[in-house]
């Protein structure tokens, strides 16, 4: 498709509502020829979401605007980065203007940046008539971040493997409502890497291992018997508060309590029959963690058109 093809409808804009993830398995495997580690990961939106919103804008340039949250300088943003990789890969020359509504914690472990810059590239090829195909998009969402490409398409639960960006999409699990721990605490994901490597130097570590070769799950029993995140071995040690929010999961019967990606965020499936009281436990337990109850999702959600004159935000 030419650049003079890919002319949205006047004033239009997408909406996309952008999900955060948990790991429902995560193995940090050998460092690759390219200094990355090969991964193993299960992939899991939930309902905690972030809004991006895209439309082209007659200034040539892209430009960021934010509701609420952190987002950093805006040329450092996956957002902007993913769009200007957008018109890269399509020859596109408009300006563009995106609008993000952030909800979901930076440094979580939750994929929040990478899921907005999917959601900016999902949004933008919807606006654009769908110039790019499914897979060209995971691949360009790639080359912006491992989670990235998981965020680009349509499936809510995939296998990722290689750096994370090789993914897999699976028959959804049964729905459930997941325990959603956010304790106060920014983690950044380099220095966790450097504690694992550190740790596996000393033989302190799970040895490397395989944690999708036995087969993926396809029922929450089996998640909860194949739960694993290499991470653990060292965040929650290096961040009292992540240790405590997992020990509180735990010490009240959770069946599944994991720390999802490389922390600061903690999951757990509900320990009875009503998430809402397992919910109220928690937040009395502990007040100073943020406590939500969130749906997992099949599939990821579409892009909406924006009501003209509705307004970028």
């Amino acid at each position: 498709m030419s650049p003079s093809d890919q002319t949205p409808r006047p004033g239009g804009r997408v909406r996309v509502r952008a999900p955060a993830k948990v790991n429902l398995a995560l193995r940090i495997l050998e460092r690759m020829d390219d200094g990355f580690h090969r991964l193993e990961t299960l992939f899991q939106a939930v309902g905690l979401e972030d809004v991006v919103t895209v439309g082209a804008s007659g200034t040539g340039s892209v430009e960021l605007t934010c509701r609420s949250g952190e987002v950093g300088p805006p040329e450092e943003n996956l957002v902007v980065r993913a769009a200007r990789a957008f018109r890269s890969a399509t020859g596109l020359e408009d300006g563009l203007h995106l609008h993000l509504e952030k909800r979901i914690p930076v440094g979580a472990g939750l994929g929040g940046g990478s899921s907005d810059a999917g959601a900016a590239l999902r949004g933008l090829n919807q606006l654009y008539g769908r110039p790019l195909d499914a897979e060209t998009l995971a691949r360009l969402g790639g080359t912006l971040g491992a989670d990235v490409a998981f965020f680009t398409g349509v499936a809510g639960y995939a296998a990722g493997r290689g750096r994370g960006d090789e993914i897999t999409p699976l028959p959804p699990l049964p729905p459930r409502t997941l325990l959603l721990g956010l304790p106060r605490v920014h983690v950044a994901t380099g220095p966790a890497y450097g504690a694992l490597a550190r740790l596996r130097t000393e033989g302190g570590a799970p040895p490397l291992g395989s944690v999708l070769e036995r087969g993926v799950p396809s029922d929450w029993d089996a998640v909860v018997r194949g739960a694993v995140n290499d991470f653990e071995s060292v965040v929650p040690k290096a961040s009292p508060p992540v240790a405590e929010a997992l020990n509180i999961l735990r010490d009240f019967g959770a069946p599944l309590a994991l720390l999802s990606g490389s922390g600061g965020a903690v999951f757990g499936l509900p320990w009875e029959g009503d998430p809402g009281a397992c919910l109220a436990t928690l937040r009395a337990a502990a007040p100073g963690v943020r406590w939500e109850a969130v749906p997992t999702l099949a599939t990821l959600p579409e892009p909406e058109e924006v009501v003209p004159g509705g307004g970028i935000g």
